[in-house]
């Protein structure tokens, strides 16, 4: 376990990062006693210094959802982040590549709540009835930590599992009009299917996943609240991105698509 004065060290070191495109070599390495706690944390105090910049909590992203990821990262349940408000980006934008460190791009379902909803005990009937309704998006995962042989769980925590930038579709969709476990997803980049996956790749239906999320948050005392988005997790693997390529998340379901490019 590390003192507060480490944990404050190593938020502020992650914090510059996210100013600009330098990275940090991975906390497990620098600091073998670091624990999961340790990692929530940390995340826990680079978000109040965005929030100290007047930026607001809009939601949260979950990762780590397929069984071959969390071996990878060497956990046994999915890990989360904030979601801040300059996060968002419009769909169809133009990004600049450089403004990333090791950009890789993903495609998920996120989830507008329309209610408060706050663990423990929360189940998929409570996700469904607090949806308002669904979207088609994009996550570009970035890493303030670089990537390294031995990268776990705890390093990706702390990053902010790894967020970068996230884009919403405009197209929703209410979970009662369709069946959420048989959506399916395809990531294209400069036109070309790279990655096809089905809904019920992320814990075998994103609803399980959020309800998931809400009970995690439960145990540092934080809710969903009304308008907040949360991404379910990614049904396919998240690819790498380069100055030049567009990239479209395609899904079925009346979702549609949601494009983003990189200059």
């Amino acid at each position: 376990m590390l003192n507060n004065e480490t944990r404050q060290a190593i938020a502020q070191e992650i914090f510059d990062c996210y100013k600009s495109t330098r990275q940090i070599s991975l906390l497990t390495q620098s600091y073998p006693e670091i624990e999961t706690e340790d990692a929530y944390r940390i995340q826990e105090q680079v978000v109040g210094r965005f929030v100290d910049e007047g930026h607001k909590i809009k939601g949260y992203k979950i990762g780590l959802t397929s069984k071959a990821m969390q071996e990878m990262a060497g956990t046994n349940e999915p890990d989360y982040s904030v979601l801040l408000d300059n996060m968002f980006v419009d769909e169809d934008a133009h990004l600049e590549r450089d403004s990333f460190s090791d950009p890789l791009v993903e495609i998920e379902i996120a989830f507008v709540m329309k209610d408060h909803l706050q663990g423990p005990g929360i189940n998929a009937a409570d996700v469904i009835r607090a949806t308002d309704f669904i979207l088609p998006s994009i996550e570009v995962v970035d890493f303030r930590i670089a990537r390294a042989p031995g990268m776990d769980v705890r390093d990706t925590i702390a990053d902010m599992a790894a967020v970068g930038k996230v884009v919403l579709g405009g197209n929703p969709v209410k979970l009662t009009d369709i069946d959420v476990r048989r959506i399916e997803g395809e990531l294209l980049i400069n036109g070309e299917a790279l990655e096809r996956g089905l809904s019920a790749a992320v814990l075998g239906n994103p609803v399980t996943a959020v309800a998931w999320l809400a009970n995690k948050l439960a145990e540092f005392g934080v809710a969903f609240e009304p308008g907040d988005v949360i991404f379910s997790g990614s049904c396919v693997r998240a690819l790498p991105v380069q100055a030049g390529d567009v990239v479209t998340a395609r899904f079925d379901s009346g979702l549609g698509d949601v494009n983003l490019s990189f200059k």
